[in-house]
């Protein structure tokens, strides 16, 4: 297989930020330098976590840690398969984001990369947004940009508030407020309107939700 054609870890928020890592058998997650990936921190296990990739998909699990593996804020009990977009956690040391393989591709043949035509445009695999081809500056939280995905992978269509929270928060939306989705589509509207203020991308829809609206360049 060609590197492109493998998954790989983005590393975010913590000692190894922006570092990468493709998953082409297994990964282990760590304190001790005998890992793959060595976490400097003494809230990691020396053999933290795993993950392990395999025809059938890619796996991540727990190895015994003292202070948790998350996946998308939801502490591990064993192991979970990965899928686009999930944001791992180690303890409270070091964030990654788990990108799959098609998000791999080259971004002119990703069905949703990079448009030449549109105001706002979305890099997927290194989670970057543009708006009128100046790019967003700092990145959009992981929230912010999953939310902000799924608007744009239906630009023009309605997304519920329910379908938005789950796409955002995961199966736990029951736990979830009106009022915590509110704040973050204002947050989002707010990080958008710092490029470009004179338009509104965000558009309610009253009782049935929000729709991207992204015409065009003039």
């Amino acid at each position: 297989m060609k590197n492109s054609e493998y998954p790989f870890l983005i590393a975010q928020d913590g000692p190894l930020s922006g570092m990468r890592w493709l998953i082409k058998t297994q990964l282990f997650i760590g304190r001790d330098s005998s890992c793959e990936i060595a976490v400097p921190d003494r809230q990691v296990s020396r053999q933290h976590a795993r993950v392990v990739f395999s025809e059938t998909g890619v796996v991540l699990e727990d190895l015994g840690s003292k202070n948790g593996t998350f996946c998308n804020s939801k502490r591990l009990e064993g192991s979970v398969e990965l899928k686009e977009g999930d944001e791992i956690q180690i303890a409270m040391a070091q964030q990654f984001l788990f990108i799959s393989p098609e998000a791999t591709l080259p971004l002119e043949d990703m069905p949703f990369g990079i448009s030449t035509e549109r105001r706002l445009k979305l890099d997927m695999a290194g989670r970057r947004v543009y708006i009128l081809n100046k790019e967003l500056d700092p990145p959009l939280s992981f929230s912010q940009f999953s939310l902000l995905q799924l608007l744009y992978q239906k630009s023009g269509e309605v997304v519920s508030r329910t379908e938005l929270a789950s796409s955002v928060w995961g199966g736990e939306i029951e736990f979830i407020s009106e009022q915590a989705l509110d704040a973050l589509i204002r947050r989002l509207r707010e990080r958008l309107a710092q490029l470009d203020s004179g338009y509104e991308y965000i558009i309610t829809v009253r009782g049935h939700g929000l729709r991207l609206e992204n015409p065009l360049i003039n």
